[in-house]
């Protein structure tokens, strides 16, 4: 079986300190993202939402729990997955690096193993739309968030 990798790309005329901002929030995405709702479970060390702590999502029918693994301020969040999706060993990663206008280009990287012999290639076209609203709902929204604070300067 196959390691199975996504990848999608965005640009938001936001910094990174923005964009990670919103990433490091759990209770944001359901605002920006195809996040139905979100729950802490665990608390992480050296903050609410630091490593190690664990964030209930749900998205229609399908709950996942996210366990965060990887923080680098203003630069990487990474992420680990367990759900009921037919998958395993999943690990999520947002790699932001500012532009030389000021913005964040955004890369989201999901790469997992399919949980059944064959299913890789299906379940990666499944994933690969969820994942991409996901890049670009935070792109829009950190611009969103960005034009405000213009604005009320």
């Amino acid at each position: 079986m196959a390691r199975q990798r996504i990848e999608h790309r965005a640009t938001t005329t936001a910094d990174p300190a923005t964009v990670y901002g919103l990433l490091r929030d759990g209770a944001t995405w359901p605002e920006w993202s195809p996040i139905d709702s979100f729950d802490l479970e665990r608390e992480g060390a050296g903050g609410r939402e630091g490593v190690g702590a664990v964030r209930r999502l749900r998205s229609g029918r399908v709950e996942g729990r996210d366990t965060i693994v990887e923080l680098v301020e203003n630069r990487r969040f990474g992420y680990t997955n367990e759900s009921s999706l037919p998958v395993k060993d999943y690990r999520g990663t947002v790699d932001l690096e500012r532009l030389a206008d000021g913005g964040t280009a955004v890369t989201w990287v999901a790469e997992f193993d399919p949980r059944y012999p064959g299913t890789g290639a299906l379940v990666r076209r499944g994933l690969r739309g969820f994942i991409a609203k996901l890049t670009e709902g935070l792109a829009a929204r950190a611009s969103a968030d960005a034009a405000g604070r213009r604005a009320a300067a």
